[in-house]
């Protein structure tokens, strides 16, 4: 392995990013390249017309790279622009909340980063962890000093299911892997090879008067099929999802529309 590109959409402020760098460094060496805030829900999003700042900082007492734009201009900017070869794999994350099921993972900014490895040709791991409980609660919890020590063994555990990804091939055999692991992950929480869930969501927004709405996602689900063998039932069992995912995926089309709309 060349080196690993750790990118993210929480920016370099997340509680997640310094205790995984340094969990991936054992499998290599690791170059991270984030936003230089919070970039979430964001998709794989490109700057077009603005110019984006790249900035080299500290980064527990190594060196990061941030960036003025989005996690997939920092995936783009971190293959092409910042180092002498391409990085052998692209790692996102760890994203403090869950990416499962169909809406979350395309207006994932974690999973949009992964997205764009794959489209330089780079296997690329999404990985995020939630709570079923909570989520306000939980991600107020998850940014305080006392969590360190939760996000440096959750770091670990994510780390050896990217080097099992890596090692069983199943980074060969998807364009994209997404992984969902619970907070409270240890290396025997039990795994699952999952598909994605099909769900979508309700409002988003609240207005607040005067033509303004402000986000104010309530969470839930809207489910369109059942979720059996899906990553989000994988996270109300407790398990770890491991979701391969090929870019685009078509529908699988009936012999009779087939017929009806071919010529």
């Amino acid at each position: 392995m060349s080196w690993i590109l750790l990118t993210n959409d929480d920016g370099i402020d997340s509680p997640a990013l310094a205790p995984f760098a340094r969990a991936l460094s054992d499998l290599g060496t690791v170059h991270v390249v984030v936003p230089d805030r919070e970039r979430s829900w964001i998709g794989k999003a490109i700057t077009r017309f603005d110019p984006i700042r790249v900035e080299k900082v500290e980064l527990d007492g190594g060196a990061a790279w941030t960036c003025t734009g989005f996690p997939a201009d920092a995936v783009q900017i971190g293959i092409h622009g910042l180092f002498d070869e391409p990085p052998s794999l692209v790692v996102s994350g760890i994203n403090v909340g869950y990416n499962h099921g169909a809406a979350f993972l395309m207006s994932s900014g974690t999973v949009g980063a992964a997205v764009e490895g794959w489209v330089s040709g780079i296997p690329s791991i999404a990985v995020s962890t939630g709570t079923t409980g909570d989520w306000h609660t939980w991600r107020r919890k998850v940014h305080e000093r006392e969590a360190l020590l939760k996000w440096e063994r959750l770091s670990v555990v994510a780390t050896s299911l990217v080097d099992e990804a890596r090692l069983s091939g199943l980074t060969e055999l998807a364009d994209v892997v997404t992984m969902n692991l619970p907070f409270d992950a240890t290396l025997d929480t039990p795994r699952r090879l999952t598909t994605v869930a099909r769900v979508g969501y309700g409002s988003l927004f609240s207005e607040q008067g005067d033509g303004i709405f402000t986000h104010d996602f309530g969470g839930g689900f809207v489910e369109f099929d059942g979720i059996d063998g899906t990553d989000l039932s994988a996270a109300r069992e407790g398990a770890v999802s491991m979701t391969p995912l090929r870019m685009p995926a078509a529908a699988v089309i009936p012999d009779e529309i087939r017929a009806r709309l071919e010529r």
